[in-house]
This record gives C-alpha cells, structure tokens and sequence, in this order.
C-alpha cells in the first residue's frame, strides 16, 4: 500500500500508477486523445485492474472530490438525531478536507485549458455536484424528520453544496499560494449560512 491518502482513504499502488499515468497522458496529449487503453498502459495495469478503481476516464480528473464526497456521506451517517443539521454538514464538511494537502488538487480544476478538458470538466462536474446535493438533502432529510423532496430540504441542500463546489474551485486555482482547503470550505458555507439559520427549523 502507498502511504498517500485520498481524504483518510489509503490507495494502493495500481491506484496512484494509474492516476498518475492519466495526469502524464492528459498533459501530453490532451484529454480527448487519451484512451483508457493508454493510461494503463503506461501505468503497467491492464485494462480490467483500470475498471477496478475507475467508472470512467473522467474519474481521474476528479480523484479526490469524489473521495470527499463519499467520505462526507459516511460522516453525515454517523450524525445522532438531534443534532443542529447546519452546525453538522459544516463540521464534516470541516472533518472531509482536513488532511487534504495543497498540492492535492483535482485536475479538472487546474488544468482543463491544457489538457482541453473544459465540457468534459461542466459535464461531469455537474454530475458531482447533483451527488454531493442528494447526500446532503438526504442528511437534512432525515435531521429535519421533512421529505427528500421537500422544497426547503433541496434548497438547502444546493446552497450548501454550490458553496462547497465555490470553495474547491477558488482554492484550486489560487495556485502555489493557495491555504488550507478548510478555511476556504469555512468562509463559503459562511457566506451562506446566515440565510439557512433563518430557514431551517430545531430538531424536531
């Protein structure tokens, strides 16, 4: 096992071959000219070991967003009933990031210009973010004791969500001079958070 995590999560050295292989190839020949068969190629994996940690080529322009997004379902899991909901996503939103170094940025956030991966990054982008908003409607959900589809619950949930996706983007691209990714996921959910005190109700 490498000693590198994906937020807490160790990855195993097919894992790290294939991303960086992936960085390499999209750097040299672009997103669109790089074929699945070529990143494991040049990782020394075979095509069925890729499929094995990966969906789909687009996942290795967003490693370690979509490890936060899995590791803040689990942390909004364990949350007790009773818990101020706001209070609780901040906190795991908080706890999701804080081993996330400087230099862990998700390639679609930094490099979509050179490897010409700027559809490809709206696209699956907006896929992330529809998924990290149904984790959180799905917490809020069930703290509130309100349906999934519940018009507060959703608004919240997007607020939140799109103040997340806000603070991944600027963090990412204010380059080798870019802080901790917590204090720019702080200062977002900030923004937002005094409307959201107002709507949300106590536990009920």
């Amino acid at each position: 096992m490498d000693s590198r995590n994906t937020v807490g999560r160790p990855r195993t050295t097919s894992r790290l071959m294939l991303e960086d292989a992936a960085a390499e190839l999209f750097l040299e020949n672009t997103y669109a000219l790089t074929t699945i068969e070529q990143i494991a190629q040049r990782a020394g994996v075979s095509r069925n070991t890729f499929f094995n940690y990966f969906g789909a080529k687009s996942d290795l322009l967003w490693v370690e967003l979509d490890a936060g997004i899995d590791r803040l379902a689990e942390e909004l899991k364990s949350v007790p009933p009773g818990v101020p909901a706001l209070a609780a996503v901040r906190d795991a939103a908080l706890r999701v990031v804080a081993d996330i170094g400087v230099d862990r940025v998700p390639l679609a956030l930094t490099q979509d210009d050179v490897m010409g991966t700027r559809e490809e990054t709206r696209s699956s982008g907006l896929v992330r973010l529809a998924r990290r908003s149904d984790v959180i409607a799905s917490f809020l959900a069930r703290q509130l004791s309100r349906p999934a589809d519940d018009l507060l619950v959703l608004s919240a949930a997007n607020a939140i969500s799109g103040a997340l996706s806000a603070a991944w983007t600027v963090w990412a691209r204010d380059g080798i001079g870019r802080g901790p990714l917590a204090d720019y996921i702080s200062s977002a959910l900030e923004i937002v958070s005094s409307g959201l005190e107002l709507a949300l109700p106590g536990p009920p």
